[in-house]
């Protein structure tokens, strides 16, 4: 299908360093995805970064020949007016706010992680009311735009959105992309000719099938990974093997994430051992994107590093763009995404957020829905959904209460009085970007 209508598209957190990639995949698409307007945007803490990943997004297009006017800016309004698709990828607060997560959860004897447990809260309660205020501008100035999710946590940032706006809204997380990146190679194919069943929520999915040459090769796979092929471990978690028994079992494959639930005294351990040396998974993050600024500032720079690939997000250039591609030209993709239930995973309600494998469209996403899920792997989703759905709702209304509760659900969070102390100090720590919390401190 051929349009003649050049793209704006509005990169809302510009300054983010998985830009570069965001820009390689719009320009291997040119052919497909005429864009002529790239805006990033930034607030004033992040134009330094912004102005530098501008520059290079500038040669990168300089390079291909592509004639695309890019557009650095701290005025949101101006880059969302008129776009016809906005990236979301901000993160409110910085690298310092996920150090103090990891901080707080650590010194309560939790797991400290950006899209889990209290840290997943904390980040979820910054950026909600943010995404929502963009949510709202869009419906002014771009109400026909597609607003792409990348800003963690997708899943909740996404529910919120989905339940609150009504901004055409899909999530994306690259876990997915990674588990198909990385099981093609073990079956000795090419990725574009294996296709995985995807369900779950965000940070919380398993493969169903594995489908390959006609065949479901799951349990293939499975075996490869109990035989110990550590393919399938993320960049930002460190190596680990599954209990054989467990997995040979399942009849799934677990996303590398569902190690915060299945292992997670060994996370807990990992994390005090780290926590001496300051070498928590923020700590980490800081240090390779100070690296990685150094390396964008250089003015023969013309591509993306391969530096990147370090960052937890790697390649979901590949499926932000797709996701583009698939919905400006009515592709009808299959892709994994955080979309509405709308009946996909049964037991779930339909208007929740859920990550399923969907058919993308110009006009709506499809949610192709799975098998009935084992009671006890339900039970699990369905209990972190009630702490997803308790997050949003402390997150717009400022509601600590929901907040406790929400929390007391979560499997990897203790319960007790060091989790009120460890909620009040969060709220304490974030007030800044949590003002709806600040009845909270003044009782």
């Amino acid at each position: 299908m051929t349009h003649k209508k050049t793209l704006k598209v509005a990169v809302i957190g510009g300054g983010s360093s998985y830009t570069p990639e965001l820009v390689e995949g719009l320009l291997e698409r040119n052919h497909e995805l005429p864009l002529s307007e790239l805006w990033l945007v930034d607030i004033d803490e992040g134009m330094h970064k912004t102005e530098i990943i501008g520059d290079l997004a500038r040669r990168m297009i300089a390079k291909t020949g592509c004639d695309i006017k890019v557009t650095v800016t701290t005025d949101r309004k101006a880059a969302l007016a008129g776009a016809d698709f906005v990236c979301s990828q901000f993160r409110a607060g910085g690298i310092k706010a996920r150090l103090r997560d990891e901080r707080i959860a650590v010194k309560y004897g939790m797991i400290g992680q950006e899209t889990n447990g209290l840290g997943g809260f904390s980040n979820a309660c910054r950026t909600i009311p943010i995404a929502l205020e963009i949510a709202k501008e869009m419906e002014e100035l771009c109400p026909k735009a597609w607003l792409l999710n990348f800003t963690n946590p997708s899943g909740m940032v996404t529910e919120a959105l989905l339940k609150h706006s009504t901004i055409r809204t899909v999530g994306l997380c690259n876990i997915p992309v990674n588990m198909e990146r990385d099981i093609a190679p073990m079956l000795k194919a090419e990725q574009k000719d294996v296709t995985l069943q995807i369900a779950g929520l965000n940070h919380m999915v398993w493969a169903r099938k594995v489908l390959h040459e006609g065949k479901d090769k799951l349990s293939e796979v499975v075996d490869m990974l109990n035989d110990g092929n550590m393919a399938m471990t993320p960049k930002n978690i460190k190596p680990f093997q599954w209990d054989k028994d467990l997995l040979a079992n399942m009849g799934m494959i677990p996303c590398a994430y569902l190690r915060y639930y299945y292992q997670s005294k060994d996370i807990i351990d990992e994390e005090f051992e780290d926590a001496k040396g300051e070498n928590n998974r923020a700590a980490q993050v800081a240090r390779i994107e100070e690296e990685v600024l150094k390396i964008y500032s250089d003015p023969t720079l013309e591509t993306k590093p391969k530096i990147l690939e370090k960052r937890g997000g790697a390649y979901y250039s590949e499926a932000a763009c797709e996701l583009m591609s698939s919905i400006h030209n009515n592709k009808r993709t299959i892709m994994h995404v955080n979309t509405r239930n709308n009946g996909a995973i049964a037991g779930l309600p339909d208007d929740c957020a859920v990550e399923v494998s969907s058919v993308i469209t110009s006009t709506e996403i499809l949610p192709l829905n799975v098998a009935p899920f084992p009671s006890d792997t339900l039970a699990l989703i369905q209990l972190m959904k009630q702490f997803e759905t308790l997050t949003v709702k402390a997150a717009i209304d400022g509601d600590l209460n929901a907040a406790h509760r929400a929390l007391i659900l979560n499997p990897i969070v203790d319960s007790g009085s060091h989790l009120d102390a460890a909620l009040k100090e969060t709220v304490r720590e974030n007030i800044e970007f949590m003002p709806k919390f600040a009845h909270v401190l003044n009782k």
